[in-house]
């Protein structure tokens, strides 16, 4: 039985070695790891993210359209050619009253609005300027909910690198109690039964560390995708520098400046349904060539000039139709804008009770923690002396474990929600 046991001694020291060394590599890798905060990972998502590109572009087309406004009320000149010819023979053919044989010209044309009401331009402009503040919001709105992305991931990823150095402390820990165990085991202290179960939990917690290695390596690189970043570096994570903000009033939100803006769409638009049933003024004229050769077409050189005039009086009740429908925008408007205070409040409220909560909790998790630190003491010193029970020491030792990723399953809720209510700023 004796030779036995040092058969299976050798081959558990072997794997146990294997996985010490493994645990001696991950943590000189991650000494030599750089340390990244949080603003690193936003400030590169920020600069990365191809949706403010397009708001910036969005901008630019914004003041192209505005200057359009302007450019449409300066001359429109342009300039054309037509030519037509209409064959009459033996009594066939077109009245040459209405075609006149044919004709040719080549014309430079201009045109010009002389009076535009005022109310147009100011509709017109009104929209442009409700869009560039759309714009602006649309774009802090979008660095917000990227900066609560990528928080949210990044504390993610923190958790699981709190659990990772936890868990790695503690499969050093017992593998120096390996070591001791072992050898107690060899001198009949322990049996070889109990050597066993120790060195079955031993096995079960190197599998731990490195499913915890594997999921940080994935949560770590979930964090780089979303900024934006082609790396595969160890970095350490240092703790989020999140407390508990000052919220302002609700009406002094991006959010709820949204349904402001909206409400001064819909009232721009609104205007614009009544430009086209204003009169519009314009001067036209054209010079060039236009003859029909009838006689002495050389002498067709010339131009023209004229004023016209245009208002729209009736199109079905279109207009009547169109601000009616306008009415109704703004009825929902006010609905999603109700339903949005009524939510931000209760989430408002919601996140308070679960931070108190969570204080309450981590307190009373605190108190635990001394004593199951002082009982793996305890029962590591009477596993040394062959006088405790390997099962009392296992118990301790996951008791320990189970309060840790207590401590850390609370601080996560902790900075998840601190995250959000930053978000709601």
């Amino acid at each position: 039985m004796l030779h036995n046991l040092h058969l299976l001694l050798s081959l558990k020291t072997g794997n146990s070695m294997r996985y010490f060394i493994l645990f001696l590599l991950t943590s000189t890798v991650r000494l030599q790891a750089q340390e990244r905060n949080l603003d690193f990972y936003v400030t590169a998502a920020l600069q990365n993210a191809p949706v403010f590109r397009d708001l910036r572009n969005q901008a630019s087309l914004n003041h192209q359209d505005s200057l359009l406004v302007r450019a449409s009320l300066r001359p429109q000149v342009t300039a054309g050619s037509a030519a037509m010819i209409a064959p009459y023979s033996r009594g066939f053919g077109y009245d040459l009253a209405q075609s006149n044989g044919g004709f040719f010209n080549a014309l430079v044309s201009a045109s010009k609005p002389v009076f535009v009401p005022k109310q147009n331009l100011e509709a017109q402009f009104q929209t442009l300027a409700v869009q560039n503040e759309s714009l602006r919001n649309n774009a802090y709105l979008s660095e917000k909910e990227l900066r609560r992305s990528i928080g949210t991931q990044y504390i993610n990823t923190y958790g699981v690198e709190l659990q990772l150095a936890f868990n790695q402390e503690t499969l050093e820990l017992l593998h120096r109690e390996d070591v001791v165990f072992k050898k107690l085991t060899e001198q009949n202290i322990y049996r070889q039964s109990d050597y066993l179960t120790f060195l079955t939990s031993l096995r079960q917690q190197e599998t731990t560390v490195l499913q915890l290695e594997m999921q940080y390596q994935n949560e770590l690189a979930t964090l780089n995708y979303s900024c934006g970043l082609v790396d595969t570096s160890n970095v350490i994570l240092p703790e989020p520098a999140l407390v508990m903000p000052v919220l302002p009033a609700v009406e002094n939100t991006a959010f709820y400046q949204q349904f402001t803006i909206d409400s001064l769409q819909i009232s721009a638009n609104d205007q614009l349904i009544d430009i086209p049933y204003r009169p519009v003024v314009s001067v036209f004229g054209d010079a060039g060539f236009n003859s029909t050769f009838l006689s002495q077409g050389w002498k067709n050189f010339g131009f023209s000039a004229g004023v016209s005039a245009s208002i729209l009086l009736y199109n079905g009740d279109q207009k009547r139709l169109q601000h009616e429908k306008t009415v109704l925008l703004e009825n929902t408007r006010k609905g999603y804008r109700d339903y949005f205070l009524q939510q931000y409040h209760q989430e408002i409220e919601q996140a308070r009770q679960q931070l108190d909560r969570l204080q309450k909790i981590d307190a009373s998790v605190q108190e635990q923690l001394p004593a199951a630190r002082l009982l793996v003491e305890a029962n590591g010193r009477l596993l040394r002396t062959g006088d405790a029970r390997v099962i009392d020491y296992l118990v301790a030792i996951n008791n320990l474990l189970n309060i840790q990723n207590q401590m850390i399953q609370n601080q996560i809720n902790r900075l998840q929600i601190l995250n959000q209510l930053h978000f709601r700023l």
